[in-house]
């Protein structure tokens, strides 16, 4: 399914931030979806349209907090 999916405008991801926090996403192309490290929420991307609100957010397992907090940041445009 990810294969398939319509990617985001990157100028929409430069724009977005998580609704609760205001931080930063990172987009998670494989699992269509946006993610917000500081609120530990991955926001939904369907048809190829973020989904940016707290109810649809999915909680982030802890082993993914993990993996984020290991990655190196998104690289600046």
């Amino acid at each position: 399914m990810a294969d398939h999916a319509p990617d985001i405008d990157p100028r929409l991801l430069e724009i977005l931030v998580c609704p609760l926090t205001k931080g930063p996403l990172r987009y998670d192309r494989a699992a269509q979806e946006l993610i917000s490290p500081e609120a530990g929420l991955a926001y939904p991307i369907r048809d190829g349209i973020p989904i940016m609100l707290v109810d649809e957010a999915r909680p982030l397992e802890d082993a993914e907090k993990a993996k984020l907090k290991d990655a190196p940041p998104a690289p600046a445009s």
